[in-house]
């Protein structure tokens, strides 16, 4: 009942345990066990890394952001979301979009500082890193924070699809001809891969002028992750990852596949519940609700 729980809406899931048990087990029932054990496994959640330690030539990989889910107490909040990988365990088939084998996720609803302070245990067991953790994040205050107080000798990378975003964004309010704006992106785009985001400034303010908000703006969030936007240099590092796509397939697989389904509003301890459950699947510990079922299970039903 609580695989089925975390899998999709109590509503349906009850239809999956009659198919497969011939039981019929109804929505309400398990809400209640998946919410017991959901609860039950917080204590023991973000205890320990299950990734192996690292070998020489690995780097370790560490991405975070966050998501939106609606609750009934607050409206929208943003669920922080955190995932760790190795090098070796990024793999590229010739042709097809490159994958992550091995992961461990983390979450967390609510403020930066408890859930900084669990990415914190689990990335400092794997003991001094230094260059050899490399962080690839957007352009949130709170993440770049964090990791310069924490981790000031790790690589910290601007997410370079998130940087080009802002650039398209830019660009079309002064553009009419699409392909000429087309043009001028892919340029400013090379040289940022180039490492020359200085002079992405300067066509930047060359083509909106001094007193332009936008491009004032824009030029801003380039000043203030400069240190963070050398790409030539990290395309040569680890796995030569300059984007946060692995997080945000996070984003999709961890939380929005069960907690943002048509019409869903969640209590904020209800949906910590079952993050704990969708974390623990993720990270393969489901025998950890094994055990609990066989300490509570009266309990539980």
């Amino acid at each position: 009942m609580v695989y089925a729980g975390q899998m999709d809406s109590y509503e349906n899931c009850n239809e999956v345990i009659k198919e497969f048990t011939s039981v019929e087990v109804s929505s309400a029932q398990v809400y209640r066990v998946s919410d017991f054990y959901g609860r039950k496994l917080a204590g023991s959640l973000h205890a320990n890394r299950i990734l192996e330690p690292l070998n020489r030539e690995e780097v370790l990989y560490a991405q975070a952001d966050g998501s939106m889910i609606l609750t009934r107490e607050d409206g929208w909040n943003e669920v922080k979301l955190g995932r760790i990988f190795k090098s070796n365990d990024c793999l590229h088939a010739e042709g097809k979009q490159g994958w992550v084998s091995h992961s461990q996720y983390l979450a967390h609803l609510g403020g930066h500082k408890e859930f900084c302070s669990q990415m914190d245990s689990l990335l400092d067991d794997f003991g001094p890193l230094h260059q050899r953790l490399i962080f690839i994040t957007d352009g949130a205050v709170w993440l770049k924070n964090w990791i310069e107080d924490s981790f000031p000798n790790a690589v910290s990378i601007l997410d370079f699809y998130h940087a080009a975003e802002h650039l398209h964004n830019f660009s079309s309010e002064f553009f009419k001809d699409a392909p000429a704006e087309h043009k001028w992106v892919q340029a400013q785009k090379e040289l940022l891969l180039d490492s020359k985001a200085s002079e992405v400034i300067i066509n930047i303010s060359q083509l909106a002028g001094n007193k332009n908000k936008e491009a004032a703006k824009l030029i801003a969030y380039y000043e203030n992750n400069l240190q963070r936007m050398d790409y030539k240099k990290y395309q040569q590092m680890g796995c030569g990852l300059i984007g946060s796509g692995a997080i945000e397939s996070a984003h999709r697989t961890v939380i929005q596949k069960r907690m943002k389904q048509s019409g869903q509003r969640w209590s904020k301890i209800g949906a910590t519940h079952m993050l704990n459950l969708r974390v623990t699947r993720k990270n393969h510990q489901w025998e950890k609700v094994i055990s609990l079922t066989k300490q509570n299970l009266l309990a539980a039903a």
